[in-house]
């Protein structure tokens, strides 16, 4: 964890989100700002800037692709589009590791 990370603070429980899917490695919430009518991110738990980082440990590239999968199959969402942001100049503004999903 990283204290000065908002998705840590959220992951803590410091920072409400409406919380979509959750399991021991992996949490998706519904994005603030919307862009779609399905739109959700899938974070792991394990505080890393971005996907490129957490090409190190595969657990955690996993967790994500885990939770992508999980929260498209609870909400019965078959197509869909997943984006990662990594780095400011790809318009990345909270430097966790998070994927975009969404869908209609």
């Amino acid at each position: 964890m990283s204290e000065n990370c908002l998705f840590c603070s959220i992951i803590a429980g410091d920072v409400p989100a409406t919380k979509v899917w959750e399991d021991d490695d992996a949490l998706a919430f519904a994005d603030i700002n919307p862009q779609a009518p399905f739109h959700v991110l899938v974070i792991p738990k394990i505080h890393v800037a971005n996907i490129v980082e957490s090409a190190a440990d595969s657990s955690i590239g996993s967790a994500v692709l885990q939770g992508i999968r999980a929260v498209t199959a609870q909400e019965g969402i078959t197509d869909f589009r997943t984006v990662f942001n990594t780095g400011a100049g790809a318009q990345q503004t909270v430097f966790h590791v998070h994927a975009h999903v969404l869908a209609g």
